[in-house]
């Protein structure tokens, strides 16, 4: 017979304290932490390729962009989470004047792996729409040209348009951009 265990609960003050001097980042929600995996060769170089695309598109607009180290904390839920890429206008929103935590994103990206492309598709992006700013939500795939891009148009309602060609053009009209899939995935390797 095999015995069950019950997961650990942990208070957010906890979590934060244990975040502060751990060797890895983790992601907490509703008092149970989630460790975070190591990314790969793909993950990363679609990372660094949106940041390149953000920083120059919001150069010299009220924008900074982030990656991964931030965390979001979202008002109305019990959640700190660490997405790939982060879009914030105007200043930082410092979640109780934590300098490593905000909660005022606008746009935000993950970069889908095997373990959690549900969870980002599910659970973190109904997390993600108690952000009152949030207004794009991207999900880029490592292993095969697909981005789904979530555009809120009115409160509770959100419109979804996939995109799956190297040639296709993602607009984020809100921000006033475009993105190519081409400049998304430059030098990502499907083969490996």
């Amino acid at each position: 017979m095999n015995a069950l265990t019950a997961p650990n609960y942990y208070t957010a003050a906890d979590y934060l304290a244990a975040e502060e001097i751990a060797e890895f980042k983790s992601e907490y929600f509703a008092g149970e932490v989630f460790p975070m995996a190591g990314g790969t060769i793909n993950h990363n170089q679609i990372v660094i390729n949106l940041c390149i695309i953000f920083g120059m598109a919001f150069k010299k607009k009220d924008y900074r962009v982030f990656a991964g180290d931030i965390k979001l904390q979202t008002p109305n839920t019990e959640s700190f989470t660490y997405p790939d890429i982060l879009v914030i206008k105007g200043q930082p929103g410092y979640w109780q004047e934590r300098r490593d935590t905000v909660c005022n994103a606008q746009l935000l990206v993950e970069v889908l792996s095997d373990s959690t492309k549900d969870y980002d598709r599910g659970g973190k992006f109904e997390i993600y729409r108690h952000l009152p700013g949030l207004l794009d939500y991207i999900l880029v795939s490592q292993d095969k040209i697909h981005v789904e891009h979530f555009v809120k148009q009115a409160p509770n309602q959100w419109l979804l348009t996939e995109y799956s060609t190297i040639t296709d053009v993602l607009e984020i009209t809100q921000l006033g951009e475009t993105l190519t899939l081409a400049d998304i995935y430059d030098k990502v390797d499907f083969s490996a």
